[in-house]
């Protein structure tokens, strides 16, 4: 079904997310010194898993950066979340997986990070890997995930616009009962102090009903087949989970960050995520402006929550608009987004 749809982005199917003004790439990357590396791992009938790693290259001259945390449902796995919590920083990039690989990829991770220049003496490191569950398309107990998959994904990252879709981290995942995957975006906000860029990138992979600039979008509304009902012991799509990382070149501190990312995870709700009790929603803010003066007022955390909404909802359009369908593990199927259906129920259709 839809085999010749070739990914677009929302913006390119007419769907505009707010009124904000996105950066030039409309990506994570927009946010200066952030770069994105990707391995995608496709073997055989059964493997369709990957690693995606976001390199803050600020890190290579200071040994954190301030950063927040917001869990909005725990049942997840986010190795170094403690540390963060607790200190407010992150001393590592960020690697997404899949949940049980991300074990053996935060040693993968330690292992690239205390081979940096400057780190010869260092003997405490807090690695930050985070996980969904793809499960349902990838054979996820053989943990195919390896150092090398690490090690590429860190030294591949670039600047430019990320692959989306099924690509990296999100090569097995789905949500809102679409194939779904990686999807970025950002957003100029305009504040008292001067521009601030916030630039996101998620790892999609929770239930719900889609929905598109607030229409409903069922599976069965744009003809994408429900298939017969699975076992029991085989849900159709384990582990309902996001994984959102924030960057912005806004001066905030830990604190106003925890703010930012708590907003993050709210968007999930403006594309139908219905948060269920089994799902891990994460998200992380960061900042890489430099330490050289007091965090901003409060007051210009306002127009960056509405930055991060919509470059959160446009994110996890992307994630969907940018995904093929996948075949994968004993045959599983998950069917991407008809996007001429989708219009057509828009009401933006051909003849529109």
């Amino acid at each position: 079904m839809e085999a010749s749809q070739e990914p677009r982005r929302a913006r390119e199917l007419d769907i505009v997310v707010g009124e904000l003004p996105p950066g030039p790439l409309n990506a994570v990357t927009d946010v200066p010194g952030i770069r994105v590396g990707h391995t995608t791992l496709v073997e055989g009938a059964d493997i369709r898993t990957g690693v995606t790693a976001i390199v803050p290259d600020q890190l290579a001259t200071r040994s954190s950066l301030p950063a927040g945390l917001y869990v909005g449902n725990g049942y997840g796995k986010l190795v170094g979340s403690t540390q963060v919590v607790e200190l407010g920083e992150i001393e590592t990039p960020v690697v997404l997986t899949a949940t049980l690989s991300v074990f053996r990829a935060a040693d993968a991770l330690l292992d690239h990070v205390l081979a940096q220049p400057g780190r010869e003496m260092v003997q405490s490191l807090n690695p930050l890997v985070a996980e969904t569950n793809d499960g349902f398309l990838s054979d996820i107990r053989a943990r195919p995930i390896r150092a090398e998959h690490v090690l590429h994904a860190l030294g591949s990252a670039r600047g430019g616009l990320p692959a989306e879709g099924a690509a990296g981290a999100g090569t097995g995942t789905a949500a809102l009962g679409f194939k779904a995957g990686i999807g970025t975006a950002s957003r100029l906000a305009a504040t008292r102090g001067g521009p601030v860029t916030v630039g996101v990138l998620v790892q999609a992979n929770f239930s719900g009903v889609l929905r598109v600039l607030g229409v409903p979008v069922p599976r069965e509304a744009v003809g994408v087949p429900t298939g017969p009902p699975l076992p029991p012991y085989v849900p159709e799509h384990p582990g309902n989970s996001c994984v959102i990382v924030v960057a912005t070149d806004g001066r905030f501190d830990a604190r106003q960050l925890g703010r930012v990312a708590r907003r993050a995870v709210f968007a999930m709700g403006r594309v139908g995520s219905d948060f269920a009790g089994g799902s891990g929603d994460y998200a992380l803010a960061l900042s890489t402006a430099e330490v050289d003066g007091p965090a901003a007022a409060e007051s210009e955390l306002e127009p960056v929550f509405a930055a991060v909404q919509e470059a959160v909802e446009e994110a996890l359009l992307n994630s969907l608009f940018m995904a093929r369908t996948t075949v994968g593990f004993r045959g599983r199927v998950k069917f991407a987004v008809p996007h001429d259906r989708l219009l057509n129920l828009l009401g933006r259709g051909r003849g529109h």
